[in-house]
């Protein structure tokens, strides 16, 4: 048999596992692919800080093996630590590539450790695959985002329009692939399997899932940090005059999350009987399952635009941070005004389900992915295509 591909995956936050692990099994049982998995960033506080989930033991319980460490993450709440653990992460995905000698570095999305692993691999020779690149949010990750197909010889989007503006940056057509969204394929593989989700997980209320509930997952923007205190009050003065119960999500570590998580522990200290239960993460299949069953999901995750699309769950999305995305009919937009946001939720609500849509979900998602990862014709010097 020929040398196997040597295929290095990178993963720096939790997403980056649950919405890609459907590609990470079929390169794991590819007989001509050598598959590496290279932890960093956020995704190893996990070790230390529960609130983010152990990935690690998550990948070792799959049976993933040849799992890298890179640690170069700075703490901190300022944009100033975001550039220089880009810097910092630059050298240490530097010497981890150097280690591993891989024919392909595969990427995934928009976060500044993701910018960083892109600019060592680029300098280092080494082909890049880039997954959900074209994307439009209207937000700074948009900025790295473009800035990492730039860098990236292969791209894999997850819609038709994202293909094009690809292409309209100068990429080659014949390496521009939209097989769907990977997120999409792992709600219809997962969604219905049965898990128990029990009061230790997380802290707060005790949910009877039994009966309707809310969902809020609420990130920063980083270009917009003067606001992100007020609006944070504001969603949660929302919910507590809903009063129905509701799961929180504690946002990701961008800058601006310390704003918002110091405004929920504040709420959570002087409003302690409300039917808020806060959680930091839960694994994927977990996740889905509650995912699946909201009476409406709240905030400004993608989750909302991808994910609740095929579920049909209704979604209220507020504010800026997925102003662009490409978004089905469960989605109603609003401001981040607290008149706004409980009529949206109370119509939302009421609706219970839209139909399922298909704008993010193609068949064989992951398998064509891998087989195309496995496959390609490889090169590093690119060139403007026009």
């Amino acid at each position: 048999m020929k040398n196997k591909r040597k295929i290095c995956f990178v993963i720096t936050s939790p997403i980056h596992y649950s919405r890609n692990i459907l590609i990470l099994e079929e390169l794991r049982d590819r007989r001509d692919v050598e598959l590496h998995i290279v932890l960093g960033g956020v995704v190893l506080l996990s070790k230390y800080m529960s609130k983010f989930g152990n990935i690690e033991n998550l990948l070792r319980a799959d049976g993933f093996k040849d799992i890298h460490e890179v640690y170069f993450y700075l703490d901190g709440d300022k944009p100033i630590s975001k550039a220089k653990t880009t810097g910092l992460g630059v050298i240490d995905f530097s010497s981890v590539f150097d280690h591993i000698k891989p024919d392909l570095v595969v990427v995934r999305g928009d976060r500044f450790e993701v910018l960083a692993a892109s600019i060592a691999a680029n300098y280092l020779n080494i082909t890049i695959a880039h997954i959900e690149g074209g994307d439009s949010s209207g937000t700074i990750d948009e900025s790295i985002r473009h800035a990492i197909t730039k860098l990236a010889q292969v791209h894999i989007t997850t819609n038709a329009p994202a293909k094009a503006r690809v292409i309209k940056m100068g990429e080659d057509p014949k390496y521009v692939f939209d097989f769907g969204s990977p997120d999409i394929e792992v709600v219809k593989k997962f969604v219905n399997k049965k898990q128990n989700i029990t009061s230790e997980t997380g802290s707060g209320y005790e949910i009877d899932f039994s009966k309707p509930y809310l969902m809020v997952m609420y990130h920063p923007v980083t270009t917009e940090l003067e606001e992100i205190r007020q609006s944070t009050r504001t969603i949660l003065n929302s919910i507590k005059d809903i009063d129905m119960q509701t799961i929180w999500f504690w946002p990701n570590v961008d800058t601006g999350a310390e704003e918002i998580s110091h405004e929920l522990r504040k709420f959570r200290d002087v409003y302690p009987k409300l039917k808020i239960r806060f959680m930091r993460y839960l694994a994927p299949k977990e996740f889905l399952s509650l995912l699946s069953k909201v009476s409406c999901l709240i905030g400004n995750s993608s989750a909302g635009i991808k994910e609740c699309s095929y579920l049909g769950v209704p979604v209220v999305n507020i504010g800026t941070r997925q102003s662009d995305r490409l978004r089905a009919k469960n989605v109603l937009d609003v401001a981040c005004d607290k008149k706004q946001i409980l009529n949206a939720v109370k119509k939302q609500v009421k609706i219970v389900r839209y139909p399922a849509s298909r704008l993010y979900f193609k068949t064989n998602t992951a398998k064509k992915i891998s087989n195309m990862l496995a496959t390609i014709k490889l090169y590093v010097q690119k060139k403007f295509y026009e």
